[in-house]
């Protein structure tokens, strides 16, 4: 692990020295810093400093990132991912929740990536660097079984009277807020949220495909509408601070390991079986 480290550390450093990268027009690594060292205008250089990783998290999207309440310790598959990257650079992680409504504040205040099942968006971008992308992804409803051909498209939910549930911030609540105007739209905390449909208390959530499948696994009453044709496209990938080419090429060359030598495969089974590929 030391030695694949070392090796993506040295590949960083050395597509900063040789220009190939724009950093010096960001807020990210300058190539002429002072002392010499390649990495002393990165954060790469000063996670290795400190030893230390600040993951911003939100703890509230399973399967992506979830807080257990009983054990106060994080689980999840951006969770296990961010802590195979810290075993990678061989630091500790320090833990930063957040919420959907804060977590661009929080990440910007000081935190060295944001993981949890996190959408790239236009919008984002304007404020942070993106990693390349862990998975494709796209909005899908999430119903009852029994009512899966009621809510097979944006038209039979955007109706009054179905009640579509979400949790308020994130990509979710954006969605539901610009095709189910005519809808009546329900904000709740996203630990419980499949639950209120269960209970009957609402009809159908749109959320990420990945995310339905899950949920579709966990509880039987519930049924993913269509998550092999969603209603539109999107990637997850991990936020990274903006203009820091350094630190991108090192997470984007660790994250193409982990995705081909079987680090991803083996994180992602426990949460959805053999027989569901992402």
């Amino acid at each position: 692990m030391k030695t694949r480290a070392t090796a993506l550390i040295a590949l960083s450093a050395l597509a900063l020295a040789t220009g190939c990268t724009d950093a010096d027009s960001g807020d990210g690594a300058d190539a002429a810093s002072p002392d010499g060292n390649p990495l002393a205008g990165s954060r790469l250089g000063a996670i290795l400093d400190s030893g230390t990783l600040r993951v911003c998290t939100t703890g509230d999207y399973r399967p992506f990132t979830y807080l257990d309440p009983g054990t106060d310790e994080f689980t999840g598959i951006d969770v296990d991912m961010a802590r195979d990257l810290a075993d990678d650079m061989g630091v500790e992680i320090e833990w930063v929740q957040t919420s959907w409504d804060d977590l661009m504040e929080d990440f910007l205040a000081g935190c060295d990536i944001a993981a949890g099942g996190i959408s790239i968006s236009t919008a984002r971008s304007e404020q942070v660097y993106f990693s390349a992308a862990l998975m494709e992804d796209g909005k899908t409803p999430i119903t009852l079984c029994e009512n899966v051909d009621d809510y097979r498209t944006i038209e039979q939910i955007n109706q009054p009277g179905v009640r579509s549930i979400m949790p308020s911030g994130g990509t979710n609540e954006i969605f539901a807020e610009e095709h189910y105007p005519e809808g009546e739209l329900i904000r709740h905390d996203n630990n419980t949220i499949f639950d209120e449909i269960i209970a009957g208390n609402a009809d159908v959530m749109t959320t990420d495909a990945s995310e339905t499948l899950w949920v579709a696994n966990e509880h039987e009453e519930l049924c993913a509408v269509h998550p092999d044709e969603p209603f539109d496209y999107f990637e997850k990938a991990f936020m990274l601070p903006l203009g820091d080419e350094v630190l991108k090429h090192y997470v984007d060359q660790w994250l193409n390991i982990a995705l081909n030598d079987g680090t991803w495969d083996g994180i992602v089974e426990p949460w959805f079986g053999e027989d569901v590929e992402l």
